[in-house]
């Protein structure tokens, strides 16, 4: 059974701070930042907010932001597991609170200094400070340290089940870097991506070469959720939350779930995509665009088959035939994604799918958007969320 809250959260402001890989500020000034260019996008003030929501990963603790902002009383705060799981995984949260009538005003935000601070890209040996080391103890000795490493292995698995090649990975490449090249605020603006420069990229972890693997960026995203009766008279179309689900299934791990029968399936994805039509009353034909958590060029493949876009093994086809383009079946990414526009854990895919949803992408699609799909991490316990028009 799925509790429905179709229709009774709306995002109506958003907000991104400038992306880069040096922005010689705190990670407060860069929530703060974010959350206050989301609040003027609604035409609101700090002190209508009255509830957080943001990751565990954060390092912004709430009650500074609200001091910082200039907030009044906060009756709600919640923070989600997983990193990029929790892209979606925060916008659920702010959902909840707002159509239980919890909150009235929640800010979903993220911020990092992902480049000159804190590099996930590293890996974790040395950092391990959860029960996550009982099972990355068994492949860290093999030198599976990071997650281009654990999602090398993923993707040379759904290779060789499928048959889908390296073209495919560079369709994605390409495509997201085309979104960023005409969008001034991806760190990637006006710098195409040929198919030389991507073939002779050093390799990350076979078969992920560089291009294939999300930018390290500095930078904050943040959305604004509020009731769909108090946004009607907000600055900005309204655009409310269908469906919003979290899910990890049966032996499920970080990132890698190698005790599963078949890891390559992403059945955490396959679960939430259920759910999200379930509450929505929609189907994947009613999706006109997306904005898949793309960490890598892999990861967006998978996802369009858990989201049922095509059939299993599909999606190599489904991309070559151009579906993810301005004038495709499924316009994609078209901020330019984490592998082009920046990596700020996904927030920033919820902001450019509220943009699809308002017709205001710096890159709109030659389409009506009254459905767009955001999903979170893929390996990690995930979620996604289908946003659409306010009736």
């Amino acid at each position: 059974m799925v509790a429905n809250i179709n229709g009774k959260a709306a995002i109506v402001g958003v907000g991104n701070t400038e992306f880069s890989k040096d922005s010689g500020v705190s990670e407060l000034s860069l929530a703060t930042q974010a959350i206050k260019s989301a609040l003027d996008d609604a035409g609101l003030t700090p002190s209508d907010i009255d509830g957080f929501a943001t990751f565990t990963m954060d390092n912004n603790d709430e009650v500074e932001v609200a001091r910082s902002l200039g907030c009044g009383e906060i009756n709600f705060w919640g923070r989600s597991h997983y990193g990029g799981g929790a892209a979606t995984g925060s916008l659920h949260q702010a959902v909840l609170a707002v159509a239980t009538g919890m909150a009235e005003c929640v800010a979903v935000y993220r911020a990092l200094n992902g480049r000159s601070g804190h590099r996930y890209s590293e890996g974790v040996s040395g950092q391990i400070l959860t029960a996550d080391a009982i099972h990355w103890g068994w492949y860290m000795p093999y030198g599976l340290l990071t997650p281009a490493s654990w999602t090398a292995m993923v993707t040379q698995r759904w290779m060789h089940r499928t048959g889908v090649t390296k073209d495919a990975l560079f369709e994605v490449a390409r495509t997201t870097r085309d979104y960023a090249v005409n969008n001034p605020g991806a760190f990637f603006y006006e710098q195409p991506l040929t198919r030389e420069a991507y073939d002779n990229a050093r390799y990350i972890a076979d078969p992920l070469q560089l291009f294939d693997c999300c930018q390290e960026s500095d930078g904050g995203s943040a959305v604004i959720v509020t009731t769909p009766e108090r946004a009607r008279d907000l600055k900005q179309p309204a655009v409310v939350v269908k469906g919003v689900a979290q899910a990890f299934g049966k032996d499920q791990e970080q990132m890698t779930s190698y005790y599963r029968e078949e890891f390559s399936n992403i059945d955490e994805h396959r679960i939430a995509a259920r759910k999200c039509y379930e509450m929505s009353d929609l189907t994947p034909d009613d999706v006109d665009a997306a904005v898949f958590y793309d960490a890598f060029t892999p990861n967006v493949l998978l996802q369009m088959e858990a989201w049922q876009f095509c059939e299993f093994g599909g999606a190599g086809d489904f991309v070559l035939g151009g579906a993810m383009r301005p004038d495709g079946r499924l316009p994609t990414n078209t901020h330019g994604g984490q592998l082009s526009e920046a990596y700020i854990h996904g927030v920033n895919g919820i902001v450019e799918a509220t943009r699809l949803v308002r017709g205001q992408s710096i890159n709109q699609p030659n389409k009506d958007v009254s459905h767009a799909l955001v999903t979170s991490g893929v390996g990690v316990p995930t979620g996604g969320a289908i946003l659409g028009k306010l009736d």
